[in-house]
């Protein structure tokens, strides 16, 4: 850091695996990933190419040779995994994950319906070649599940081999695990924590409050998602408390 402060919560140092903080890159150009890295590079761990946004960017190849030599994973969003599986075109899928050579794949079923038990197997298969993430929750507004339901395909997923699991809420925070003004469903996030472990969950939360509910939750390296850009420096102050909005909460009382 640039000056000394006392009382800041110490953050785990990368490469972590608790306090990660997912950046969702909607297609940033060449030169504004660049400019990103040089900025905000130490805070970011991993970076998801949001959607199916993979397929149209025009310099892609350029794009992930820029992440792969600041050392940062990327992976294409569950929505394309979910584009390849309806068009019965798995393979496809995985010969796709070699051609870019990714080390990490999303496998997801928030816009399609997919039995458990068959995405749990391409979980596992997908496991032998790349670190699988995989993200439980629908996209549909109407699909609302019961705590014990998140909970049952957590645990089914970790078991399959995902490395971590991911708490959906769209690129919007305004579904899933958060009600659709944006606020957090705490009964839900409550009751997973009882059984899944912190460290194994990915909460997404785009919104400014849901970050600071959950770090005031979970601590300064709680595990945090689909992250703007631009507000990766300002997320790292709110968990570091040098932001009005966690200001006092690790100061000694």
């Amino acid at each position: 850091m640039n000056y000394h402060l006392n009382q800041i919560p110490e953050r785990t140092l990368k490469p972590r695996s608790n306090g990660m903080t997912m950046v969702m890159d909607k297609g940033l150009s060449p030169r504004e990933v660049e400019d990103f890295i040089e900025v905000a590079g130490p805070f970011v761990d991993i970076v998801k190419l949001g959607w199916a946004t993979s397929y149209v960017t025009p310099v892609l190849e350029k794009k992930l040779a820029i992440y792969k030599a600041a050392g940062i994973p990327v992976y294409f969003g569950g929505t394309l995994f979910e584009a390849f599986i309806i068009r019965n075109q798995y393979d496809d899928y995985k010969r796709l994950l070699d051609k870019f050579q990714l080390g990490h794949a999303e496998v997801s079923d928030g816009s399609i319906i997919l039995d458990h038990q068959k995405k749990c197997e391409y979980i596992t298969d997908l496991a032998k070649i790349v670190t699988v993430v995989s993200e439980v929750g629908s996209k549909d507004a109407e699909n609302i599940m019961a705590p014990y339901q998140w909970i049952e395909l957590m645990l089914a997923e970790l078991a399959a081999g995902s490395y971590y699991v991911i708490a959906e809420a769209r690129e919007s925070g305004n579904i899933g695990i958060y009600r659709d003004s944006g606020e957090v469903r705490q009964g839900l996030v409550q009751e997973l924590l009882t059984k899944i472990p912190s460290e194994k969950i990915l909460w997404e939360a785009p919104q400014k409050a849901q970050q600071t509910w959950f770090i005031k939750l979970l601590g300064a390296n709680v595990n945090l998602g689909n992250i703007p850009p631009n507000e990766l420096i300002p997320l790292e102050t709110l968990r570091l408390g040098l932001r009005s909005d966690t200001f006092h909460h690790f100061l000694a009382k």
